[in-house]
C-alpha cells in the first residue's frame, strides 16, 4: 500500500466506462487518465453529454468503470467488493447534489447526524454542532428543511458532507440550484474547505463563474480529457466552453 501513497487524494488510470453492449453501447468515457492532488479544487466542465458525471460517479467509487483503474488515498478500488466500496465511501468521501436531498421530516441536525447513523455510529452533538457552525447555520440546528432557504437547505447537505470528516468532496452542479449571491456563498465554503481545511474537492459545473472559484478547470468532450485551465477567471473559462461547444462533432 505505501508505495500508492503519492500526494494524489484520487488517480484514475485509463478509465472507459461503456454501456449496453454491441451496436448499441455507448462510451461515457474514454481512456481517461487524471489526478486530483490533496488539498486541491478541481471543476470539471464539458457540453452535455461529455461524460461529466460519469467521470465523478467513477472517481467516487458509485460506478465501476469498465477497464481502467481508480484509485482513492492509496487504495484502488477496482477490487474492493460492494461491501468494500460502500464503507469506502462512507469513511472518506463525501457528496453534495444539486438536489439537497434533505428528509423534510428531520431537523437540519439530524439531517446531518444521518450519515453517522446509517454507519452504526453515534454522533456527538458537539460535532453536528461544530459541522452547523462551519457552514454558518449553527443557528439553525432545530430547523426543518421547509423551513430554511435553497441555500440554506444546500448548506445543511454540505454540513451533512462534511460530518464523516471525508478526504474527498464530490459536488455535482452544488449550485445550480441557487441565486448567484447563495451560490456564491456555496463555493467559497467549498474553496475554504480546499484551503483551510486541505480537503480535496471536486465539482462538476456547467457554470464559468462557479469553474472560477477552482485551482483547475478539466475540460471533457465525448468522454475524452480535453485540456484544462490552471487559476482561470469566468472570462477565460466561459471562452474554452464556446470553442468546445462550436467544435464539430
Amino acid at each position: 500500500m505505501a508505495e500508492h501513497m503519492s500526494n494524489d487524494a484520487i488517480r484514475l488510470d485509463s478509465v472507459t466506462r461503456r454501456y449496453g453492449s454491441g451496436g448499441t453501447s455507448v462510451t461515457a468515457l474514454d481512456a481517461v487518465s487524471l489526478a486530483f492532488p490533496r488539498g486541491t479544487f478541481t471543476a470539471v466542465m464539458g457540453p452535455s453529454g461529455s461524460g461529466k458525471s460519469t467521470l465523478l460517479q467513477c472517481a467516487a467509487g458509485l460506478d465501476r468503470p469498465t477497464s481502467g483503474s481508480v484509485t482513492v488515498g492509496g487504495t484502488e478500488l477496482t477490487g474492493l467488493s460492494e461491501t468494500g466500496l460502500t464503507l469506502l465511501r462512507r469513511e472518506r468521501i463525501g457528496f453534495v447534489f444539486q438536489a439537497y436531498n434533505l428528509l423534510p421530516s428531520l431537523t437540519a441536525e439530524q439531517n446531518v447526524a444521518l450519515p453517522l447513523r446509517l454507519a452504526g455510529r453515534r454522533p456527538k452533538k458537539a460535532r453536528v454542532r461544530e459541522v452547523l457552525e462551519q457552514v454558518g447555520l449553527g443557528d439553525r440546528a432545530r430547523h426543518r428543511p421547509a423551513e430554511m432557504s435553497g441555500g440554506q437547505q444546500q448548506r445543511v447537505a454540505l454540513a451533512r458532507a462534511l460530518i464523516t470528516r471525508p478526504e474527498v468532496l464530490f459536488g455535482d452542479e452544488p449550485t445550480g440550484a441557487l441565486d448567484s449571491r447563495t451560490g456564491r456563498e456555496v463555493l467559497t465554503l467549498l474553496r475554504g474547505m480546499a484551503d483551510r481545511d486541505g480537503r480535496t474537492v471536486v465539482m462538476v459545473s456547467h457554470d464559468p463563474v462557479a469553474a472560477s472559484y477552482a485551482d483547475r478547470v478539466v475540460f471533457l468532450v465525448d468522454g475524452r480529457v480535453n485540456g484544462e485551465l490552471a487559476d482561470a477567471g469566468a472570462e477565460d473559462i466561459a471562452a474554452r466552453m464556446t470553442t468546445l461547444e462550436a467544435a464539430p462533432c
